[in-house]
């Protein structure tokens, strides 16, 4: 039984959620998203709530239910809210600007990496005095917001001696030892 598909989902005050067929429109003040659901599953709005059934009891339609509430729970959260992202450049000499939707990176590479975020994300940089620089992404989807984030972090993963790279803001990368601590006699 999925008990994540069975909470119904609170629309706040300025949502608006339309049904059409088989797929989900969700429109708010930061945006609007949609999503095509399962015909397996049936989505209503009653009472400024969203609703999840499933047609049948099928291994199927029971992971589909889980999913569908979750992702439109999310599209109503990010409509309304909106979702932030942090990043975090560790390492000596890295550098990030932006100019418009265009993200130049010093990484420590021969060349700038430049990298084209999407209209829908919004990207800001910031570099203060004695901290390291950090990159904050801001998106009512967050499915895309996730994508990118993840793409920006590929670009120069942290490594695990000096923890230098690019790592979410709070991130815990696990150390460790250098050859010091293989010499021991």
């Amino acid at each position: 039984m999925s008990r994540i598909g069975l909470a119904p989902i609170s629309i706040p005050d300025g949502v608006e959620v339309a049904i059409e067929k088989n797929t989900v429109a969700v429109k708010g003040p930061k945006g609007a998203l949609s999503q095509q659901v399962d015909v397996g599953i049936s989505v209503e709005v009653k009472d400024n709530k969203v609703s999840l059934k499933r047609a049948t009891e099928q291994k199927r339609h029971k992971a589909y239910h889980g999913l569908y509430r979750a992702l439109i729970a999310n599209m109503v959260h990010g409509v309304s809210k909106g979702y932030k992202v942090e990043q975090e450049l560790v390492g000596v000499g890295f550098r990030a600007t932006t100019q418009g939707q265009v993200l130049d990176l010093v990484l420590g590479f021969s060349h700038h990496v430049v990298f084209e975020i999407p209209k829908e994300v919004k990207v800001s940089a910031k570099q203060e005095r004695g901290s390291n620089p950090i990159i904050t992404l801001e998106s009512h989807d967050k499915q895309l917001l996730g994508a990118v984030a993840a793409k920006i972090r590929s670009l120069r993963k942290p490594e695990p001696y000096k923890g230098k790279g690019i790592r979410f803001v709070n991130e815990t990368i696990r150390r460790k030892a250098g050859k010091a601590a293989a010499k021991k006699v």
